[in-house]
């Protein structure tokens, strides 16, 4: 700016009037002082602009885990999508932790934002109705559904349901599922086991609790062991329901290090539809959720509330399909 200003014979004080597009400059002093911000290649500080004009252009996401393939899609996306709109994005990590979710959902990680985008895991919906901040708040996930806040949620149950149903329809009689946590019982993972155990009840198949196999954490190691120790303790398993696909991902190292054939000798389904599971081997077959929808949806809604802070908050439920590939 010292430098635009030096050169055009005016106060840096005018320079910043000028690039701020206040109306009391005059037209002759604005078109010289432009002149030498092309020639001089400066470029005004957005943040700052943009602070003064109460608003930063910025969306901050809060997830749980951005290494999770299923939430680094979403940022992506959500980067892409927002770029169209001139916003950035801002990711904040929250690990699931209660605390650092009240930190987020208080405002304080992310204070500059216009708004958030909120996935959280541990907040109870009392809480997620109230937060201490301005900042328009979306909700993303199965977690905290019925609080009074803008949400697009995912049909968790159903989606354990249709991959569930699948293998049953395919002549699977042994369904093992693996990706419950009994230390962290989190709405994600009950959904998806109750859709798990309706399925098989709808199909006439007895719910094994014996199959049913925790896990420390959704990924791939935790996935590999799941099917580990169900192959030592029930071998007559023929169908393994995942969680998500990155425990499915670990699931296929597993089987095939055991010999078992997939699908020949046990099928396998996941959840989420990431980038990953075209190319495992072989291919795996998983119930797709609408990412785009979420995002999509997520940020115009942050948009909208933006614009009209009244509206009432809105709850929509993300698609899912199921997509068959090479492993059921």
């Amino acid at each position: 700016m010292r430098d635009v200003a030096i050169a055009a014979g005016v106060s840096p004080k005018t320079v910043s009037n000028v690039v701020n597009d206040y109306v009391h400059v005059r037209p002759e002093t604005r078109a010289l002082v432009q002149r030498y911000v092309e020639e001089l290649g400066y470029r005004p500080q957005a943040v700052g602009r943009q602070l003064r004009r109460g608003r930063t252009g910025a969306i901050a996401l809060a997830v749980p885990h951005i290494d999770v393939p299923y939430f680094a899609d979403l940022a992506a996306l959500l980067v892409s999508a927002a770029r169209e709109r001139g916003l950035t994005v801002v990711v904040e990590q929250t690990d699931g932790d209660i605390e650092r979710e009240r930190e987020v959902a208080a405002g304080f990680p992310v204070r500059f934002a216009d708004g958030l985008i909120f996935s959280p895991l541990s907040m109870p919906p009392s809480e997620l109705e109230a937060p201490r901040h301005d900042t328009p708040m979306v909700l993303i996930g199965e977690h905290g559904g019925g609080a009074a806040v803008d949400h697009v949620t995912i049909a968790s149950v159903d989606i354990g349901a249709v991959a569930t149903t699948h293998l049953a329809a395919s002549g699977r009689r042994r369904i093992a599922m693996i990706g419950y946590k009994k230390a962290r019982p989190l709405p994600v993972m009950q959904q998806r086991m109750l859709g798990y155990t309706q399925a098989l009840r709808a199909a006439g198949l007895p719910v094994d609790r014996a199959l049913i196999r925790d896990v420390p954490e959704w990924n791939r190691q935790p996935g590999a062991d799941a099917v580990d120790a169900l192959l030592a303790e029930h071998p007559d398993i023929d169908a393994v329901f995942a969680a998500n696909d990155v425990l499915a991902i670990g699931a296929l190292s597993a089987l095939h290090r055991h010999g078992r054939r997939v699908p020949d000798d046990v099928a396998v389904v996941g959840i989420d539809d990431v980038p990953e599971s075209r190319f495992t081997t072989p291919a795996l077959t998983t119930v797709a959720i609408d990412r785009a929808f979420v995002v999509e949806s997520a940020l115009e809604m942050v948009t909208s509330r933006l614009a009209d802070p009244t509206l009432p908050p809105r709850h929509l439920t993300a698609p899912h399909r199921l997509v068959v590939r090479e492993s059921a």
